[in-house]
């Protein structure tokens, strides 16, 4: 049995977020243990851990998975990235996986859809309108960005994003699967927002997570332009200033290099990633990626250094 989930009470403490996308916890979700059998490796202090001798494929047949896979989901928030190596899963799996990830973590997602259907993605594609299959040929033909060699930046640092963060209802958890890759090269680097909130002054605007109950900072250097209630001015010199947080920062991400079948799941409300555009050879993935809850404000949350009795 996984822990009950219980409809969200308002709160004179929350501000903003969005009364169709809220999460359906009263507290934090707590981690059971599920996972403790399974070696793992945490590959930086403040982001990233990588499991082995994990099948995504055994744990939707355990008779115990939605406890595993709750386990999971507060494993991913609390570490915002963990990587699978070697998977043997199908698209339809990861499709089941990334909706129970979702929905056992407390999300409460439209009626209409549980994960997401990207606005690139190709009519009747082969693996359904959910699969974003993440291509460099298809890149390279203008169905996607590249930065390496471009005319607009050559900062490769310009890529740092989360995903679907202009949606209404944007994301809590996405899942990439890479099936070919290049002989060298194609690393994916994830950040952490916690890390980037702990970082700053307590004046500036931050936002809760539910999962964790942890804070962290939600921008979108892609989709993000303009912060209410101060000047444009004043706005611009903010979002730079946690951008640069972001970027330049380097203790506060990790970079993952690929194997083939190797997958990451990662927790879009409270990390950034960004490509390695440092190849020429093919590289190919499919990407799942699942609706959550609209980010909002908490003024009784805790960072995340706070709530491991970590020092600021």
């Amino acid at each position: 049995m996984v822990a009950p989930i219980l409809q969200t009470t308002s709160s004179s403490t929350i501000k903003g977020g969005n009364p169709a996308a809220q999460s359906r916890l009263s507290s934090p979700l707590q981690y059971s243990g599920s996972l403790n059998s399974f070696s793992h490796s945490d590959l930086t202090p403040v982001i990233g851990r990588e499991y082995t001798g994990i099948q995504i494929t055994d744990i939707l047949k355990s008779e115990n998975s939605d406890q595993i896979i709750q386990d999971f989901a507060v494993t991913v928030s609390q570490r915002g990235v963990v990587f699978l190596r070697n998977q043997d899963v199908t698209p339809q799996q990861m499709r089941d996986f990334g909706e129970r990830l979702s929905h056992l973590s407390g999300c409460m997602q439209p009626s209409s859809s549980t994960l997401h259907i990207h606005p690139l993605t190709e009519e009747s594609s082969e693996l359904g309108d959910q699969i974003s299959v993440i291509s460099s040929t298809k890149q390279k033909k203008g169905g996607g960005l590249t930065h390496q060699l471009s005319d607009t930046s050559r900062f490769a640092s310009v890529g740092w994003h989360s995903d679907i963060s202009f949606e209404p209802v944007p994301s809590d958890y996405a899942m990439l699967k890479i099936h070919e890759l290049p002989s060298t090269g194609g690393d994916t680097l994830w950040a952490s927002g916690y890390e980037v909130y702990d970082r700053l002054s307590p004046a500036f605007a931050i936002f809760l997570e539910a999962v964790t109950g942890w804070k962290s900072v939600y921008v979108n250097r892609g989709f993000t332009r303009r912060i209410n209630g101060v000047t444009k001015d004043e706005s611009d010199v903010i979002l730079q200033y946690l951008f640069n947080l972001v970027t330049q920062n380097h203790d506060a991400q990790v970079r993952f290099k690929w194997n083939k079948n190797d997958i990451a799941i990662w927790d879009n409300r409270s990390t950034w990633h960004t490509a390695t555009y440092d190849y020429t050879e093919t590289r190919t993935g499919d990407r799942v990626c699942s609706l959550g809850e609209a980010p909002y404000f908490d003024s009784l949350s805790k960072s995340r250094r706070q709530a491991l009795g970590e020092g600021a």
